[in-house]
């Protein structure tokens, strides 16, 4: 007789006992029916003064609409967070109640929900559970009883072995949350079947904010979109203590100095979830703290563009430490792909800013235990609006005597499009001392810049700034230009392996999500009002002083924003059918 079998057994005996009847059924036998519910209670990792848990439930009666699991703890166990379930403690009795997206239970379904929490002394496990008020048996244990559908530690699943490109014969996950708003919108129902990165911008977000799914709930979907072949799940690692100093939209929970929260209650309840082994099948790509970095180099000192924030952050260091933490603990799953983010041509382009940032990195992937082992690549242009590939000009055109380079829109970059920039900082970086297998991503999903205004060929040769400016795809008024671009349009469509270096076209930043608001709007997320999201915001010296270019009447960043959603499928290129 198996363990988990025997498991059943003994938790049938104890619910028959408490009922005064000895009914001794077991899985396959018809007399099973008369169990109302199985609870499946593991403690996956345990430190000896917190510990994660997973608990499946099993409905053996009627179908439910929503559903509580009760339980009661011996010790002194604190619930601190959770997923896929809202769990309240009250001394030391636990109630897990559904959340909005999993709340229905048929017949015979399972649901699973997760948390993570803290103790002294013994962990001992519950005994007794309800389903509904419903005493239910008591299925598997702890570590030493993994059961016979969550693989434990002696059954890890799938090898998590890194493959060179992780996007290389892998579907890539379909987030259902951002699929459904795409697809309520008319059109939207072309391209929400399309892979986007899930972002994880507040330490809520883990475990789900405010109904939304958590974490885990991804995963969980994610190996249900697996089936038997390999699938890319893409998250956005974003939290850093003092988070993009240049940018407030996009300000986070932390202020600069909590590096340690940021360690303790965000990137360790990550890790645990990630380095799970029920996901060791599944090819995880994160994208590390996008902005942060770049600004260290770019928004700080006598630098014009500097500013105090980015000056703060710059003396702490927390931004490298808060990187290099990050790579360290998720470097160490075996199925997770690190993709560090590194701006976009517009940004870091520049002489004075493109080795400089290279090195930085550098500096950040070996600090706090992090080797550049723990990088497996780059990714440019998130959640941005630089062209793909300008093909009506070139950095080394000259018109009417003067190099493009010499163009008000060029202002002397290196680089005039995300694919050449992309494909030369990679260079940089191997040069600077990452390994030469490093590969680039580059977010595609909002710089088409197609529709009726898309050039169809080069300028006139009147001036350098005629030939560029009537040729190029990309129509912002300055390339510092970020919050919620008038004109923009869906670019690419996500695929693998599109060029040389490039490990694939990505759609980190969902379509239709706000970069940030148009007006203050006061919020519970951290997220500040940027004068750079004001249309009638006149400039700075990151954008060289020029009129912002944002959309009006957007709402705060990470939000649903209908109007820029059209807008990008009309001016989608490649267009939509």
């Amino acid at each position: 007789m198996s363990r988990s079998r025997t498991a059943i057994l003994a938790a049938l005996a104890l619910v028959a006992g408490a009922s005064g009847t000895a009914l001794a059924v077991v899985p396959g036998d018809a007399g099973i029916a008369a169990v109302p519910c199985t609870v499946d209670y593991k403690v996956q990792n345990d430190w000896g003064t917190g510990f994660t848990a997973n608990v499946t439930v099993t409905n053996n009666s009627a179908a439910k609409s929503s559903w509580a699991v009760k339980w009661s703890y011996a010790g002194n166990q604190k619930v601190t967070n959770a997923w896929s379930a809202k769990l309240t403690q009250s001394g030391t009795a636990v109630t897990a109640a559904n959340e909005s997206y999993n709340g229905t239970l048929a017949t015979g379904a399972s649901t699973s929900f997760g948390f993570q929490g803290t103790y002294s002394g013994s962990n001992a496990l519950p005994t007794t559970f309800t389903l509904d008020g419903v005493t239910c048996n008591v299925d598997g244990g702890g570590p030493t009883d993994p059961g016979p559908t969550d693989p434990g530690p002696t059954d890890p699943g799938t090898p998590g072995t890194r493959v060179d490109n992780p996007y290389a014969g892998a579907k890539v996950y379909v987030n259902p949350e951002w699929s459904a708003k795409a697809a309520a919108e008319p059109g939207g129902s072309r391209i929400s079947n399309q892979p986007t990165g899930v972002w994880l911008d507040r330490i809520a977000a883990i475990n789900g904010a405010n109904g939304t799914m958590g974490l885990r709930a991804h995963l969980d979907e994610a190996l249900k979109q697996k089936g038997s072949g390999e699938l890319v799940v893409q998250l956005v690692i974003y939290n850093l203590p003092g988070r993009d100093c240049a940018a407030l939209a996009s300000n986070g929970e932390l202020g600069p100095t909590e590096i340690d929260k940021y360690k303790t209650q965000y990137i360790d309840p990550i890790k645990a979830i990630l380095a799970d082994s029920k996901y060791a099948g599944l090819r995880i790509v994160t994208t590390i703290e996008i902005d942060s970095l770049p600004n260290l180099v770019t928004n700080t000192g006598s630098r014009a563009t500097a500013t105090p924030q980015c000056d703060v952050m710059k003396a702490n260091g927390n931004y490298q430490k808060g990187v290099g933490y990050a790579l360290n603990k998720l470097g160490d799953v075996p199925n997770v792909y690190n993709y560090i983010d590194a701006g976009h041509h517009g940004w870091i382009g520049w002489d004075d800013n493109f080795a400089p940032t290279a090195a930085l990195m550098k500096e950040a992937a070996t600090t706090e235990g992090a080797t550049v082992n723990d990088v497996h690549g780059f990714i440019t242009n998130t959640a941005n609006y630089s062209a793909l590939k300008e093909n009506n000009f070139t950095i080394n055109d000259n018109v009417a005597g003067k190099s493009v380079r010499e163009s008000k829109w060029v202002d002397w970059n290196r680089y005039v499009d995300e694919l050449s920039f992309a494909q030369a900082f990679r260079n940089q970086l191997v040069t600077t001392g990452f390994n030469s297998t490093i590969g680039m991503l580059i977010d595609t999903s909002r710089n088409g810049w197609g529709g009726t205004a898309r050039p169809a060929g080069p300028g006139a040769t009147t001036s350098v700034d005629t030939y560029v400016d009537g040729g190029r795809y990309d129509r912002r008024l300055n390339t510092g230009n970020w919050c919620n671009q008038a004109g923009a349009g869906l670019g690419e469509r996500p695929q693998a392996a599109p060029a040389a270096g490039i490990d694939a076209y990505v759609w980190m930043k969902p379509p239709g999500e706000s970069d940030g608001s148009s007006s203050a709007i006061p919020n519970d997320e951290g997220k500040g009002f940027d004068r750079m999201c004001d249309p009638t915001y006149t400039g700075n010296p990151r954008n060289n002083n020029n009129m912002s270019g944002a959309l009006a009447n957007a709402p705060v960043s990470g939000h649903w924003f209908s109007a820029q959603f059209q807008q990008l499928m009309q001016n989608a290129y490649p267009p939509l059918p």
